[in-house]
């Protein structure tokens, strides 16, 4: 008889082949945290609604926390900026302010991810590239109000960037009261939209230069 070949056995700890792979158990926790708060979302929770076993989720992410981080950093990815844009420095803000109200709108939990999951991550690289992250698009701001005096005034870029953040986000996340504000068949999009352009004005009339 001939030899009969032993099937090798997989590296320990290693995924079998044709399982689900890391970009698809990262999309379905990145859609997960659009539809729900940060705080229901489990591994458990992700493994099902990818239908894999949690065991590959801690593979391919080791732990809760770097599954979110990789999560909020994947949506940040979807909010480049454009330090090379040439156009004058309140238009490349206005413009920033303007992603930024988008951006908040269709991840609406992204501050809370950051904030209530992050932020106190017992993992220190966890908590320290989530302040990486922010202090990027701080500078990032920096750059641009410092290269045009002339259309917009000096501030300062960290404050700059808490107030768009702030100024959006309640706006996302405290849905249910704002629309208290307004009569019932207020469209949602339209508000949004108003919001949008009140936000920009309010801003864009407090930073452009008054000389």
């Amino acid at each position: 008889m001939g030899d009969v070949k032993k099937p090798r056995k997989r590296g320990q700890g290693r995924p079998a082949e044709n399982v689900v792979g890391r970009e698809a158990v990262l999309e379905t926790a990145r859609r997960l945290v659009k539809e729900h708060p940060p705080a229901r979302i489990s591994i458990a929770m992700i493994a099902r609604e990818a239908g894999v076993d949690p065991a590959l989720v801690r593979y391919y992410f080791k732990d809760r926390s770097n599954l979110l981080l990789a999560v909020a950093t994947s949506m940040m990815d979807d909010l480049p900026y454009a330090a090379r844009d040439p156009r004058p420095a309140d238009k490349v803000i206005e413009n920033n302010i303007r992603r930024s109200a988008l951006f908040t709108r269709s991840n609406r939990h992204i501050h809370r991810l950051m904030v209530d999951e992050l932020a106190d991550a017992k993992a220190s690289d966890v908590s320290e590239r989530l302040g990486e992250m922010n202090r990027e698009a701080v500078a990032w701001l920096g750059e641009v109000l410092a290269r045009d005096a002339s259309s917009v005034r000096k501030v300062d870029p960290a404050l700059l960037h808490v107030a768009i953040l702030g100024l959006f986000d309640f706006f996302a996340t405290a849905e249910p009261v704002v629309r208290q504000l307004f009569p019932d068949d207020t469209d949602p999009d339209e508000l949004a939209a108003r919001y949008e352009e009140f936000v920009v004005d309010l801003l864009m009339n407090g930073l452009r230069s008054r000389t």
